[in-house]
């Protein structure tokens, strides 16, 4: 993997840690996050207009995937509010962030997938899966079913099925993108475009989610007015970290190896939560933060 490779997904996994963390400080809603996303979205408006002679040229099954993406985005950042409201950054994150590998395998083999799934990724799921039943642990012999049943690891979950749907919509919308005749979009053009109309559909469905609650109304309220540079911040943060990984696969060879290094994102996450916000780390959170970073790492290279 080249220099600029590695300068990229270093700057890119840094950034998503920190607006996690900036997050984190806010005390988030859904109402928080639906400025930032809107800001974000709006921020790479121009970016999108120009390729808006593609437009009218897509198919109307691509905005039907984009409307099923927003969807999945608006579920994805109310559940890390949640999250964030609820427990601490060092099970949040790395719940919300690790989770999706287990449901994303778990979907594939479904789906009729499951062949393509190699020992080493079989590997690092089962890591993985170690990691998050160790992260909510005080002690390593203070094992109990009621340390998950609480409103961190379920919300966390929620945005870990978020990001799975999503995910999985966006495959299949940027294939039909990327196929489309006359080489109207590139590998390199669709992301960007695609980007937009996601936001725009996410912040579509977050504002009716905010419509329809009086917390999150008076939330929007009060986030407005005390927030709104911060929702600047975490919102150009968002729409400039998966660029810069795209980015980064220009100098790479194998492009499992940007997966695997955009997993630095955790322990980053896991210090900033333990040094700025003064956090816990007992030795079971610790064992699980590592258990799941290398399987994160076996099940982007396996």
């Amino acid at each position: 993997m080249e220099p600029t490779a590695i300068v990229l997904l270093a700057v890119s996994a840094a950034m998503h840690a920190t607006w996690n963390w900036l997050v984190k400080k806010q005390h988030p809603s859904a109402a928080f996050f639906l400025l930032a996303n809107a800001i974000g979205t709006l921020a790479l408006l121009p970016v999108a207009l120009c390729f808006a002679e593609a437009l009218p040229l897509i198919p109307a099954r691509v905005w039907a995937l984009t409307a099923l993406t927003g969807f999945f985005m608006a579920v994805y950042y109310a559940g890390l509010a949640g999250a964030y409201r609820s427990g601490d950054m060092t099970l949040a994150y790395p719940l919300a962030r690790s989770s999706p590998i287990l449901v994303l395998t778990v979907t594939a083999q479904l789906l009729g997938e499951g062949k393509q799934i190699g020992w080493g990724c079989i590997a690092g799921v089962l890591l993985v899966f170690g990691g998050c039943m160790l992260l909510p642990m005080a002690r390593f012999r203070d094992f109990r079913l009621r340390n998950y049943y609480n409103a961190c690891c379920a919300f966390a979950f929620v945005a870990a099925l978020g990001t799975t749907g999503y995910t999985i919509v966006d495959d299949r919308a940027l294939k039909v993108l990327r196929a489309l005749p006359g080489d109207v979009l590139g590998p390199y053009s669709a992301p960007p475009l695609y980007i937009v109309m996601q936001g725009l559909a996410a912040a579509f469905w977050q504002a009716l989610y905010v419509a329809c609650s009086r917390r999150e109304r008076e939330a929007l309220r009060r986030d407005w007015a005390a927030a709104r540079r911060m929702a600047v911040i975490v919102g150009v943060g968002i729409y400039l970290t998966y660029p810069l990984a795209l980015a980064a696969m220009a100098f790479v060879r194998n492009v499992s190896y940007v997966a695997a290094f955009r997993q630095l994102s955790i322990p980053i996450g896991a210090v900033m939560a333990f040094v700025l916000l003064k956090e816990r780390a007992p030795a079971p959170k610790l064992a699980g933060l590592l258990l799941l970073l290398v399987g994160l790492l076996l099940v982007a290279l396996g």
